[in-house]
C-alpha cells in the first residue's frame, strides 16, 4: 500500500483508536474516523497475543494483501485501522479478505460500484 494511503503516526493511530467508531469481527477489528482530507488512510496492528515478530509481520502482509483489492471501492474520506485478532494465524487470505469486505459493507465504507 502506497504511503498516502498509510495511517504512519503513533498520534494518528491514537486518534482512531480513541474517537473512531469499531466493528468486530472474529478475525480482524475494524475502526474509521472521517478525516478531512479526500482519500482514505489505512493503518494496520498486531499485537503481540498474534505471536513474535514473524507471525505479527506475516499476518499484516496477509492483510494488506486481501485490503489491496478492495482499495479503488473504498470512500475517500476515512482513516480507518484494522487490528488483528489471535484467530487470524491460521485463516487464509481468501478468509481474511472476506472478513474485511464483510466489515467495509457494515460501516458503509464501500462505495457502490455501476456495472453499466
Amino acid at each position: 500500500m502506497k504511503r498516502k494511503f498509510r495511517l504512519t503516526r503513533s498520534t494518528d493511530f491514537q486518534r482512531v483508536r480513541r474517537l473512531g467508531k469499531s466493528y468486530a469481527h472474529p478475525l480482524i477489528v475494524l475502526i474509521a474516523l472521517p478525516n478531512e482530507t479526500d482519500r482514505f488512510r489505512c493503518g494496520i496492528a498486531a499485537s503481540r497475543s498474534i505471536g513474535n515478530a514473524v507471525h505479527r509481520n506475516r499476518t499484516k502482509r496477509q492483510i494488506r494483501a486481501a485490503l489491496h483489492p478492495l482499495l479503488e471501492t473504498i470512500q475517500p474520506g476515512w482513516d480507518m485501522l484494522l487490528i488483528a485478532r489471535r484467530p487470524i494465524v491460521g485463516a487464509t487470505t481468501r478468509q481474511i479478505h472476506e472478513a474485511i469486505a464483510s466489515l467495509l459493507r457494515r460501516s458503509r465504507l464501500l462505495q457502490e460500484v455501476n456495472v453499466n
